[in-house]
């Protein structure tokens, strides 16, 4: 159980982090005068993504506790 509990905090870290640089990424591409918009739509979508997929990861972290 403490293994698997380690592998979702590992990917969950992997996450957040591919999901700064996305952040950062588009940032970047919005200040470019001819920033391809097509692209940073998909960038959005994929960072969408990646926020839904982390929130889910971290409510599997948490342990359920019964009221």
């Amino acid at each position: 159980m403490m293994a698997y509990r380690e592998d979702l905090q590992q990917t969950l870290h992997k996450l957040i982090a591919e999901h700064r640089q996305l952040d950062q990424t588009i940032s970047s591409l919005r200040e470019t005068p001819c920033g391809d918009q097509f692209l940073i739509t998909r960038l959005k979508k994929r960072k969408l993504l990646l926020k839904d997929t982390i929130e889910r990861l971290n409510s599997q972290l948490i342990p359920d506790l019964n009221a």
